[in-house]
């Protein structure tokens, strides 16, 4: 009898010694995600992107909000010195400022803010479809300041116009740029999407 009680005994100190390894397995396997996870925080936190973008009809603007908020980039908004307004826009207007400008080769229209560019590494630029190229717009920024050196991430949105041709003028306004190849967005494209893009790319996201 004394032999079993002993046994029984022996069991269940081995039973407690087993349980009490296993929580400390544990504990320790959490403190690892946890750090893993700071560690990844403070990355994306320290890296030198920058998001910038003209929008004028808030589409190109929700798209950059997007990749600003994965990547922990710094979201900067080209700000026209005039801003657009519904008839500038009005491309059924031959008339119109948005037709004029696109048709003069000279156009380059006010940009009202300033970028401390030198500041970043990496620069998602983005801007919407106009007449299948860029806005006269992005010639400015484009001329204003010297991106050489820098890798150059494009974005664009359209209902349904092609890239190629914005793509080609991009590359021939900063020439020296590392270029990553542009991509289109319709005005309803869900974040996952854009986040799937920018993995793609590997981009550190936030998850």
């Amino acid at each position: 009898m004394k032999k079993i009680s002993l046994l029984l005994l022996l069991g269940l100190f081995i039973f407690l010694v087993g349980c009490k390894s296993s929580a400390i397995d544990e504990v320790n396997s959490n403190e690892n995600i946890t750090n893993n996870s700071s560690s990844n925080q403070d990355d994306i936190s320290g890296s030198r992107i920058a998001v910038i973008y003209f929008s004028a009809t808030g589409n190109t603007k929700r798209v950059a909000e997007v990749i600003a908020e994965v990547t922990g980039g710094e979201l900067l908004e080209i700000i026209p010195s005039e801003p657009y307004t519904s008839a500038d826009l009005n491309y059924t207007d031959n008339s119109c400022r948005a037709n004029q400008e696109q048709n003069d080769s000279n156009a380059r229209p006010g940009i009202s803010n300033t970028f401390a560019l030198d500041n970043y590494d990496t620069i998602f630029l983005g801007y919407p479809i106009w007449w299948g190229t860029l806005p006269k717009i992005i010639y400015t920024l484009c001329d204003t300041y010297d991106l050489s050196g820098k890798t150059l991430i494009p974005f664009a949105t359209s209902g349904g116009s092609g890239i190629s041709s914005s793509e080609n003028v991009l590359h021939n306004l900063e020439p020296a740029a590392s270029w990553q190849s542009v991509r289109r967005f319709s005005s309803s494209v869900e974040a996952m999407t854009i986040s799937s893009w920018l993995t793609e790319l590997n981009i550190e996201v936030r998850k």
